[in-house]
């Protein structure tokens, strides 16, 4: 089969960087989907783990953590698919990607893919929309049926995958009046069609940007990027008890002794923690996938595509990886068939 792979971690300037390749059809067994890939998504993960993880020697590494495609074969352990569904996910990040004509899923964190969406419109939603709904849900403990209406959320780089998606799902779910940050004009007005209340600048004290709409504190904070550069300011802008949550790693480390005076409390969200474990609840990213399948087909929820970049080649994945290592992204780049 056709795929997209590396030998060795290296600058995505480089040739070697991301090749393609052909390597073998893997086969499904126990509760494996083999699934067609149509199309794919790529996330900041996908250069994390270029440049960090290099492969055992003599193989290649295959990236790619989003896709959707076609049941090919299902293992003897399947009860969720059956060869033919259409299906979405984010995948295993201990397992081989989704950059490849086949790859090998697990049934339990997989889920139906909206049937109001093209494959590669539905592929810019599946991890982008696991992390939203955990940050949201599972580590912030909002409740799926109560509003939150008088409460604040201030989202942190709200322009980018897991924003574009976090903006949505909290101001069409929860009833919260949803801050975002952007820190250009098209992200602003990115951030705000996607539903902001507001849009605030976070190259400047988060705080003082607070200060300016006549907020003073705000219960929740998710922060998506360079938390370790804004970590003050967010704890000058928390509400006594309040929560926040992040996903990024931050460059410097955060000193947490600042929680205590507010008995703040902090969250940390990492969507591969269910399949990496194999716990006990990795069953919940099946249901959300559905759960969130069924809200784009009523409307709720829109894709949040940035660019389309073509096929599925080394090419077009350079290009990628490229533009997301600029950190300055709007939505998710997608490419589509091989």
């Amino acid at each position: 089969m056709k795929a997209i792979g590396y030998t060795h971690s290296l600058p995505i300037t480089d040739a070697k960087s991301l090749q393609d390749v052909e390597l073998p059809q893997p086969v499904a067994s126990g509760h494996d989907l083999l699934v067609r890939i149509e199309a794919i998504s790529v996330n900041p993960v996908d250069t994390k783990v270029r440049q960090r993880a290099e492969p055992e020697a003599g193989h290649y590494k295959v990236l790619g953590w989003d896709a959707v495609g076609v049941v090919e074969a299902v293992g003897d352990s399947v009860s969720l698919f059956k060869i033919g569904d259409r299906v979405w996910y984010a995948g295993d990040l201990t397992r081989q990607g989704s950059n490849a004509e086949y790859q090998l899923v697990d049934e339990r964190i997989v889920g139906k893919a909206p049937s109001s969406l093209s494959s590669a419109q539905a592929a810019a939603l599946p991890l982008t929309s696991i992390t939203a709904w955990e940050l949201l849900f599972d580590r912030l403990s909002f409740d799926l049926s109560q509003s939150y209406q008088g409460s604040q959320l201030l989202i942190i780089g709200a322009a980018g995958g897991v924003g574009s998606i976090l903006v949505q799902l909290a101001k069409q779910i929860t009833g919260l009046t949803v801050i975002g940050t952007a820190s250009r004009p098209e992200s602003e007005q990115w951030v705000k069609a996607l539903g902001a209340d507001y849009v605030i600048n976070h190259r400047n004290p988060i705080h003082e940007e607070l200060s300016k709409l006549g907020i003073n504190e705000v219960s929740h904070v998710i922060s998506l990027n360079q938390t370790d550069q804004h970590f003050a300011s967010i704890v000058e802008a928390l509400k006594p008890q309040g929560k926040l949550a992040l996903i990024d790693d931050p460059a410097e480390p955060l000193d947490i002794m600042q929680l205590k005076r507010k008995s703040l409390s902090l969250h940390w969200e990492f969507m591969y923690t269910r399949s990496m474990f194999t716990t006990d609840d990795m069953i919940e990213q099946h249901r959300l996938l559905n759960a969130l399948a069924d809200l784009i087909d009523q409307g709720v929820i829109k894709t949040t595509i940035g660019e389309h970049f073509g096929s599925i080649n080394a090419e077009n994945l350079k290009r990628a990886h490229a533009a997301l290592e600029t950190n300055t992204a709007i939505g998710k780049i997608i490419l589509e068939g091989f």
